[in-house]
């Protein structure tokens, strides 16, 4: 599917004006957009003829390499991101591979998933924003305020996992009377954590692949002399994602604190109960000595035909077993 944006007016200024483009319809030459969303090989003939581009495959985009990643060719500028993408709690989230393509005026978009930021864009681009000029008719600052929009989500969904951490803290620390609903808080607690680290991880991976395209934009621009305005866009921009990744590495080394404190308690619930086995252990022992020497039988022992042997034996044993027991008590090992 190909998406058109094209500068438009109305009874208001009306940014960018978005459609749909058949496969046989001619591409309109003030078209300063094209999204691709999971093309299929004519698309991208289609686009590549218009743009005079080659669009990259979905298996290219999967690529790590910064060289494979941002690079220029023919005139065009190729720059791949990771963006997050399925964040709710219903779905795992996932990190799309989109590919920005400048070349001259136009800006070409190729991805396989829908990230909340580029439907967060298209309705803000599309909005009646009175009789003002507009400001997004090139390719550029449309790669800008995407990217922007991208940088927005990130805000929210950082601002949303740190709300959550905080009351799972809370959590951690609530003191539970009750063992089995105290290990299953833990057990629930240690999965949510994970969720959440998830999360914030790939969220940071989606900054730092941003941060190397605004990197490599800002390094073009002061080369090729762009306005300034757009180079003070890109610098407040960066400056701004930047400040977003030392958040995320804050709420990672929390979730990573709440992770040990959460393992630490753990190991506590498992101390006290390997003790209760010892403590009876130790308990049981003396009983266990005195059973094991009346019960040898040897015909000397004085008190094997006595009458009152046996009651004898049974009252050592109650009173070997009690004994250990209300030591452990007053020394508040139990």
């Amino acid at each position: 599917m190909i998406f058109i944006h094209q500068p438009a007016a109305g009874a208001g200024q009306i940014l960018l004006d978005r459609r749909p483009l058949d496969l046989q319809d001619p591409i309109p030459d003030d078209t300063v957009w094209l999204d691709m969303i999971r093309p299929t090989r004519e698309e991208d003939l289609k686009v590549e003829a218009f743009m005079g581009i080659q669009v990259p495959t979905r298996e290219e985009m999967k690529d790590i390499e910064p060289s494979e990643l941002l690079y220029v060719e023919e005139g065009a500028r190729y720059m791949t991101g990771r963006v997050l993408s399925k964040v709710s709690d219903s779905e795992d989230p996932g990190l799309a591979g989109i590919t920005f393509i400048l070349r001259e005026n136009r800006l070409v978009t190729v991805r396989y998933e829908e990230p909340q930021a580029f439907r967060m864009y298209t309705q803000r681009a599309g909005r009646t924003t009175g009789n003002g000029p507009s400001t997004t008719t090139s390719g550029e600052t449309i790669l800008a305020g995407l990217i922007e929009a991208v940088i927005d989500r990130a805000a929210d969904v950082l601002q949303l996992q740190g709300e959550r951490i905080d009351r799972l803290s809370g959590k951690i620390f609530e003191v539970q009377d009750d063992p089995s609903v105290r290990n299953t808080a833990l057990q629930d607690t240690l999965r949510a954590l994970g969720r959440h680290g998830d999360l914030i991880s790939k969220q940071r991976e989606s900054l730092v692949s941003m941060e190397r395209i605004l990197l490599s934009l800002s390094a073009t621009y002061r080369t090729n002399k762009a306005p300034r305005e757009l180079r003070e866009d890109v610098r407040s921009t960066l400056r701004d994602l930047q400040s977003l990744e030392e958040h995320a590495t804050f709420l990672s080394t929390k979730i990573q604190f709440l992770l040990d404190a959460t393992l630490g308690l753990v190991n506590l619930e498992q101390n006290n109960i390997i003790k209760l086995f010892s403590v009876m252990a130790v308990v049981f022992m003396p009983p266990t000595l005195i059973a094991s020497i009346y019960g040898m039988n040897f015909k000397a022992m004085p008190e094997l035909e006595w009458h009152f042997g046996y009651p004898m034996a049974v009252m050592m044993m109650v009173v070997a077993a009690v004994l250990p027991y209300v030591f452990f008590r007053w020394k508040k090992w139990l």
